[in-house]
């Protein structure tokens, strides 16, 4: 394939997806003027999804297209605006007006027949980052059964009798009575955690194996994906699990709304190698202004609660003050806290780092004091030696300039 043939298709491909997910978003405006109509639940996650993996996948392919990891991010992206265009298509001509559009039932049929390419598409993707190829042949067992598995989960799915899921009542069109779905419980229950966690694990195995730049690509993709977990923990298995108040489950699925653009621009990031080195800069940041945020806004908001209740003990009414001094006890806390959570981070999870900056500011203090070229010889190699842990050192000094008719010392 041509460069201007790989730009053209991999922007035809973005524009394709965009156009179908506007065109989404249309038709649940046009459901959402009908009452007692369904609405797709998961409509705000298949536009990020469809917005931000088409993007970022243009982007890399028309770039790298000898890499199929930026062709995998534009057609998962462009799946998920199918599957959300079709269901919104199909409710509003089934539910909301019927009659009122073609092929609402062909619209439906199509929906129940996308989830297992969608799940195929991110077993590839993370299969094959970051170089576009398999860790090692050992791992085609993983890739024949996720083409078993799209296979045969969308066939089964485009016959399976009953409702489609997502769309409420609306019925599969082309479901055959009597056909089982004994196994496609069996197979949409099991063996896509077994893809997923395999494809997991080749992920482990390259960084273990990685150095230098790929090993910082994996890394931008562990942690994304290490947040967007925490993400669906936090909205989809601890509300499952246990009671949980509604607003746990708001916050908990805005966390995930967040974070779903993390992994399609963690890839974009690695696969072009832009600012590939500022990860650990993030993560340590991270590290730190997170529990920050949250201690600040623990302090403001109790003690706006407890000093309200001062006031109210001592003059029978609120006042301004709480607020007030809040603010500025927040902003008399911001460097001492922020300075004891950097140096907590900094000793936990950067040791190395940590000790080698004790070290060098050590060796700063004697620096200034010493004045023994012997002594201070051995020191600068000893830093040298901690810090840097090389295989072998040495120092030359440059000769003293002499006068005229001397010899150099």
């Amino acid at each position: 394939m041509s460069s201007r043939t790989a730009i053209w298709l991999a922007w035809s491909l973005w524009g394709l997806s965009l156009t179908l997910t506007v065109v989404a978003l249309l038709l649940l405006a046009l459901n959402l003027s009908h009452p007692h109509t369904h609405i797709v639940d998961n409509w705000l996650d298949s536009t990020l999804n469809a917005v931000f993996f088409s993007t970022v996948g243009a982007i890399v392919a028309s770039r790298r297209p000898e890499n199929p990891v930026g062709w995998l991010l534009g057609l998962y992206g462009l799946a998920q605006s199918i599957d959300h265009f079709s269901a919104q298509y199909a409710i509003y001509a089934l539910l909301a007006q019927p009659d009122s559009l073609p092929a609402g039932e062909a619209m439906a049929w199509v929906t129940s027949w996308l989830v297992p390419i969608i799940i195929g598409f991110s077993v590839f993707l993370i299969l094959l980052f970051p170089t576009g190829r398999l860790p090692s042949r050992r791992w085609r067992w993983v890739t024949w059964l996720t083409v078993a598995f799209i296979l045969v989960g969308a066939i089964s799915d485009a016959f399976s009798p009953g409702p489609v899921d997502g769309l409420g009542p609306i019925r599969n069109p082309l479901g055959i009575a009597g056909f089982s779905n004994v196994y496609t419980a069996i197979l949409f229950n099991m063996l896509p955690l077994v893809l997923l966690v395999a494809a997991a694990s080749s992920v482990f195995v390259r960084l273990r194996r990685a150095i230098g730049v790929e090993r910082q690509q994996i890394k931008w993709f562990a942690y994304a994906a290490a947040a967007t977990i925490i993400g669906l923990v936090l909205a989809e298995v601890i509300p499952d699990v246990i009671a949980v108040p509604l607003w746990f489950e708001r916050i908990g699925y805005a966390i995930l709304l967040v974070l779903i653009p993390a992994i399609p621009i963690s890839i974009g990031i690695a696969i072009l190698k832009y600012r590939l080195y500022d990860i650990d800069v993030i993560v340590n940041r991270a590290l730190v202004y997170f529990p920050l945020t949250a201690a600040l806004v623990g302090v403001y908001f109790g003690g706006i609660v407890v000093l309200q209740r001062v006031f109210v003990a001592l003059t029978g009414e609120q006042s301004t003050l709480a607020v007030v001094a809040s603010t500025l006890a927040i902003a008399a806390l911001f460097n001492p806290l922020r300075r004891r959570i950097q140096g907590f981070v900094d000793r936990r999870f950067y040791r190395r780092k940590y000790d080698a900056r004790k070290t060098l500011e050590a060796f700063s203090a004697k620096l200034r004091d010493e004045t023994d070229i012997e002594t201070l010889n051995n020191e600068l190699v000893g830093v040298v030696r901690e810090t840097m842990q090389p295989g072998h050192v040495s120092l030359w000094l440059r000769p003293e300039a002499a006068p005229d008719g001397e010899h150099p010392r």
